[in-house]
Order: structure tokens, then C-alpha cells, then sequence
């Protein structure tokens, strides 16, 4: 892994330990998707927005692109407006939020308060977030990495 990649790395972890302590999301589904949305931070959409998160009515700038979906079981170009941040951590912030508060998540999110179950917490928000069928386990996949389970821990020493 490159410098470049573990340094923004560890600086998304930073949030992401930051806003599992003020929210309880999970600082690796942060980071997992992060990393599967924005190439590991290489390649946001527009400034900072490392989700790829689709414009709704709370977001006051976007912009449109071009993007690839899966559409039952193809894929299409479309072009959609996405949401736009000033920074990583605004970013981050309205993805926790999203996750902890939007109407698309509630009930996985009340789930996983309940029974802590992180696998489905992530399979059922990939169910909902992403049109690729491969997302959520891809998202494990990169949840259970050990340079990002290092990351957080580093993060959550930085962090206290």
C-alpha cells in the first residue's frame, strides 16, 4: 500500500473512530465504504464526497456525473446529482448521519443497536445503499482487513 493510501487512511479513520464515539456506527462500515466509493480517498466525487452520496433536499451543493449502476443485473451509465462537501469530515458526518437517522437504514440501524450484529448491519444497508449485489460482501471484505482494523486502532489512541 502506497504512502499516499495510508495516509488517508488513517485520516478518515480518525473521523471514523471520532464518529463511532459520538454515534456508535461502526468506524469500520465507515471506512469500508469509503474505501470501495472513493478508491481508498484517491477519487472522490466533486471536492470531498468519499460515498458517492446521490443529492437529497439536506445537501445545499451538488453537481452532477455520469456514473455507473446496476440496474437488475446490468450495467448502466446514468447521470445523477450528487451531494458536495466542504471537507472530509462533513462528508463522513452526513454519511454517519444517513446510516444512524435515515429513513432508508432505521430499521437495520435499530437491529444493530438491539443485537450488535455487524455483518448484518452492513449487508442490509449494502442491500439499500449500493445497486452492485457484490457490495456488501466486498464491504466485509475490506471491514476485516488488517490495515484497516490497524488504522482505527492507531485512530482511537490519536483520538483519546
Amino acid at each position: 500500500m502506497s504512502d499516499n493510501r495510508s495516509q488517508r487512511l488513517a485520516e478518515v479513520a480518525k473521523i471514523a473512530a471520532r464518529l463511532e464515539g459520538e454515534t456508535g456506527i461502526p468506524a469500520r462500515i465507515l471506512i469500508a465504504q469509503w474505501a470501495i466509493e472513493s478508491r481508498w480517498g484517491a477519487k472522490p466525487v466533486g471536492n470531498f464526497n468519499v460515498f458517492g452520496s446521490k443529492r437529497a433536499k439536506r445537501h445545499k451543493k451538488f453537481f452532477t456525473v455520469e456514473t455507473r449502476e446496476v440496474i437488475d443485473g446490468k450495467e448502466e451509465m446514468r447521470v445523477c446529482e450528487f451531494a458536495d462537501y466542504d471537507s472530509l469530515e462533513e462528508s463522513c458526518r452526513d454519511h454517519a448521519w444517513l446510516i444512524t437517522h435515515g429513513s432508508p437504514y432505521r430499521a437495520a440501524w435499530q437491529k444493530y443497536r438491539q443485537d450488535g450484529d455487524f455483518c448484518d448491519l452492513v449487508m442490509s444497508v449494502a442491500r439499500v445503499y449500493a445497486t452492485d449485489p457484490q457490495y456488501g460482501w466486498l464491504a466485509l471484505k475490506i471491514a476485516e482487513q488488517p490495515n484497516v482494523i490497524a488504522a482505527i486502532k492507531a485512530a482511537r489512541t490519536f483520538n483519546a
